[in-house]
Parts: C-alpha cells; structure tokens; sequence
C-alpha cells in the first residue's frame, strides 16, 4: 500500500513556508522574516488605533481594531509553535511511526480514510481563509473605490487602504501608495491562509489520534473473534501498546495547542463582538457595502476558528470514551479470567477521557463554543447601547 500521511500536502507547504516544517531549508530565516512584516505592520496598525481612540466615534475604533486584534492572535500563534517546535517535530515522528506500523499490521485502509477526512477538512479550512483574505482586501478596496468616483468630486477621491494604518502623507503619493497596496493584498492573503493552515493543523491532528482510536477497536473485535489463549494475550498487549501511544501522542498535541486555544477564546471574542458590531453599523449605512464584506468575512472566520478548536476538543473527547464501549461490546465473557482483568484496566483508564483544554483552564466542547458566542453577542449589545 502506498505510504501516505495525515496531514494534507496543503498544510506542509504552509509550515514550509513559515519555516516550521523539519528539515525544510533556513527555517529561522522564513520565520524571522514573515514575523518581522507581522510586528511591523502591527505597529502601523495599532498605531492608527490610538491616533483614533475615540469613544464617542465607535465605529472608526472598532473598524480597525478588529482586525488588528486578529492580526495579533496570529503573531502569538505562530510564536507559540516556533516555541513548541520541539513538540511539534516529536508528534510528526510519531505520526509517522503509526502509519509505518498501520500499513504493516493491515490497518493502513483505516487510516485512509482518516487521511481522506484531513485532506477534505484542510482544503475546507485553508480555501474558505484564503477567499475571504482576498474578499477582504480586494473587493472591500474596489467596492470603496468605486463608490467615491460616483459621490465625491473629481480629484477629491480619498486614499485609504485596506488594512487601516497611520502613515505619513507622503506615502499615499504614487507610485508609494500603489506600491504598498499590492504588498498590503499579498499580506492579507498569505496571513489568513497561514491561519487557515494552522487550524487545518490542528484538525488533521485530532482525526490522526481518532484513526488511531478506531484501529485500536478493531483490535479489540480480534480478542473477541480469538480462541487461543496465547494469540489473545499478544493482542492485549499490543492493545495497551496502542493505548499508551494514543495517550501520549494527544498530551503531545495538548501542550502544543493548549496555549493557542486560550488565545483563541480570549481573542475571537473580541473580535467577534467587534465584527459583529460593524455589521449591524454597516446594514445601516448609505455606503456600507465595503465595511459590510470585510466584517462578515472577519466573523465568518474568527467564528469558524472557534468552532473548528471546540468542536475537535468534543470530537477526541467523545473518541476516547468510544474504548471503553467498545471493549464492553466485545465478547470479553469468553476470555480467561486473567485476559478479562486486563482489559478491566483498560476500560478504566478509558474512563478518563483525552481532551484539549484552552490554558490548562477549560475544555475545548461545543458548549464552551456557545459561552464565547453568547460572551460576544453581550458585548455587541453594550457597544450597540453606547453608540
């Protein structure tokens, strides 16, 4: 059978390119230079933030504040993972391992389908970030543009771009400005698909660890269909082999994301509460349209990214518990005395379920994805109450 991978050819070409993928060719110098463009922009950004911080003006605040609030929570993003590569390199070794031993043992057609499910999912992800970075930048930038020729006077159309920054006046002179307009496209574009990619990631990682689930309940259908004692006994202990690599490999990817997935709380409801107000502000609007596109697309997103990061946590956390069952399904009343006790303590173990917590402080379920969206329309409301 052919050796393949959980993880989409889409996603290691993103980690290439921000200089996380092993032995990819000066990692450093990749994820040195696309942070240093990051950190430079952010200070623009935030610095036209604070040049119009103004209560009383909510919607130029909030306009702009959104987006750079999720340009911060990629900058952490990516930080954290060049922090954690280590953990990061380890779980891709050990991903690696299972598919050598799957294909070897005949469970590669499992993983198959896992590896189907991760390539569907990353392509999902990653095109639906990649659209609306484009949407963004590109048709919020036209739409504007074409609404200030049949408004404003000849001569008089102002310049703005995209991505809200406080720059000098000489800078909105051509060619400069034009310059900086395309290099400000191919920004929004290559930031939102690396964001994609990251949840992509993390998605191709947790179907990884429930493929590896689903195998380690086919073996326990084998213990059931086995009469000799000894080949039953070979099979328990190759089940608690499989249990023990399963438990390691998601603490793994815990500490990997765990931090992300706090930042992503914390930050999205923000950035949802934001988005959201500027649509209800554009919906009222004469020349809403603009604004309009970049926040839907913007909530979309950041909306999306939550559900993708507690819907994962739910979807191990259910796999886990499915052991269990599974090993109380099977025929284990046939076994020895001996076989049954052990697979007694797998059952137990079972019981404790694998999850991904947001900062060690919470688990990642579709009800913590309820809270931050309910937490977000609230804050939408005082906002809306104030303007």
């Amino acid at each position: 059978m052919k050796h393949a991978s959980t993880i989409n050819r889409g996603v290691e070409i993103g980690l290439r390119f921000i200089g996380m993928w092993p032995d990819s060719a000066y990692p450093t110098l990749y994820w040195s230079t696309y942070m240093t463009v990051i950190a430079v922009l952010q200070y623009f950004q935030y610095s036209y933030v604070i040049a119009h911080f103004d209560i009383s003006n909510l919607q130029i605040l909030t306009d702009c504040l959104g987006l750079a609030l999720a340009t911060t929570l990629a900058f952490f993003k990516l930080f954290v993972l060049m922090w954690n590569r280590k953990i990061f390199y380890n779980i891709l070794a050990a991903m690696d391992r299972d598919w050598n031993e799957c294909v070897i043992s005949g469970y590669g057609s499992t993983m198959v389908i896992a590896a189907s499910q991760s390539r569907r999912s990353s392509v999902v992800l990653i095109g639906i970030h990649a659209l609306a970075g484009f949407f963004f930048s590109v048709g919020a930038y036209v739409i504007r543009t074409v609404n200030n020729i049949h408004t404003d006077e000849p001569g008089t159309i102002p310049r703005e771009f995209p991505v809200k920054m406080d720059v000098p006046p000489e800078v909105l002179e051509t060619p400069l400005f034009e310059c900086i307009l395309v290099g400000q496209f191919l920004y929004e574009l290559s930031l939102a698909s690396v964001v994609g990619m990251i949840d992509a990631l993390f998605a191709a990682l947790i179907i990884h660890v429930g493929g590896q689930i689903d195998i380690m309940r086919q073996v326990v259908m084998e213990i059931s269909n086995s009469n000799d004692l000894d080949r039953s006994l070979s099979v328990i202990k190759d089940l608690i082999r499989r249990h023990r690599k399963i438990i390691t490999l998601a603490n793994d990817i815990e500490d990997l994301f765990s931090s992300i997935a706090l930042m992503q709380l914390l930050w999205n409801t923000l950035i949802i509460c934001c988005s959201g107000f500027m649509i209800i502000l554009a919906l009222n609007m004469k020349k809403g349209t603009a604004i309009l596109i970049k926040s839907t697309l913007l909530y979309a997103c950041k909306t999306l990214e939550v559900f993708v990061f507690c819907y994962a946590g739910e979807f191990l956390s259910s796999k886990s518990k499915s052991i269990s069952d599974a090993i109380y399904e099977s025929l284990w009343y046939k076994l020895v005395p001996s076989n049954s006790r052990a697979l007694l303590f797998i059952m137990l173990r079972s019981q404790k379920r694998l999850t991904i917590t947001a900062g060690k402080i919470v688990d990642l379920t579709l009800e913590g994805f309820m809270s931050v969206m309910k937490a977000s329309v609230s804050y939408m409301s005082v906002l809306h109450a104030m303007y």
